[in-house]
């Protein structure tokens, strides 16, 4: 087996999570390995593991400066993560308008979660000029594409009949591949459009997905709304989102 054959029997994706798993430190290894050698896909992992301290010690601006050599080396994910790290201030200095600027040129070059982060920044004008327009514009896109986080968004903004006219057929559409995508937000969506048709069976089983897979923040926001449900079985679920809620509320 030469050297080139060996790079890329390291870099087999479903070994490698399962590596990830079962041993980090060991997979951690080996994607440092390839990375060194040059693979760009083994270096924008290497930075989000980096990222995330996993399996390797946690060193954020580390991440930042792989995510950066795969950039240059023109991994769109990695410049995607690039604007990740400049938004939220991870390994560098909180800047919006360089992760507009990343967020950009792998949005532009096609990459889904890239449009998405970049129409998020348009939409609240941070670090750009504001452009409603442009950013549901991007989020149609991604949306057409399989990205599950732009299918609700389009969802909300044809619900509303927000910026385009209101369609809530196609809303009720997009929530629903925005749920079946696996995004707790759309799962909620979708829930909240089968409660209104009367369809409680059906909305607590998303409700319940979205339970699974909610962050903190999402978690608050829709426990207090569930609370104000007319239908009793939503109003016990609900108890079970402030619970869920309470679990993951860091203790000061």
């Amino acid at each position: 087996m030469d050297f080139r054959s060996h790079r890329e029997e390291i870099l087999d994706t479903d070994a490698l999570n399962a590596m990830l798993d079962e041993s980090p430190a060991r997979a951690a290894q080996a994607i440092l390995l390839a990375a060194r050698a040059g693979l760009l896909d083994a270096q924008a992992l290497l930075g989000q593991i980096l990222l995330e301290g996993r399996g390797i010690a946690r060193d954020q601006s580390l991440a930042v400066r792989w995510f950066g050599i795969a950039a240059q080396g023109g991994h769109l994910m990695a410049r995607n993560m690039l604007g990740r790290c400049h938004e939220h201030g991870w390994g560098c200095a909180a800047d919006a308008a360089a992760a507009a600027r990343h967020y950009r040129i792998a949005a532009e070059a096609g990459l889904d979660w890239a449009m998405y982060n970049y129409a998020n920044l348009l939409a609240t004008g941070r670090g750009v000029i504001e452009d409603q327009l442009q950013a549901l514009s991007l989020y149609r896109h991604a949306a057409e594409l399989g990205h599950a986080k732009s299918m609700n968004l389009l969802g909300r903004y044809l619900e509303e009949g927000r910026l385009c006219p209101a369609d809530p057929a196609a809303a009720r559409d997009w929530y629903r591949r925005s749920a079946e995508g696996g995004d707790f937000r759309g799962q909620f969506s979708f829930a909240a459009v089968l409660t209104e048709e009367g369809n409680i069976d059906d909305a607590l089983v998303w409700l319940r997905k979205a339970l699974a897979g909610g962050n903190l923040n999402f978690l608050r926001v829709a426990s207090e709304a569930l609370m104000g449900a007319t239908d009793s079985r939503i109003q016990t679920l609900a108890h079970e989102f402030h619970h869920r809620v309470v679990e993951l509320t860091p203790v000061s």
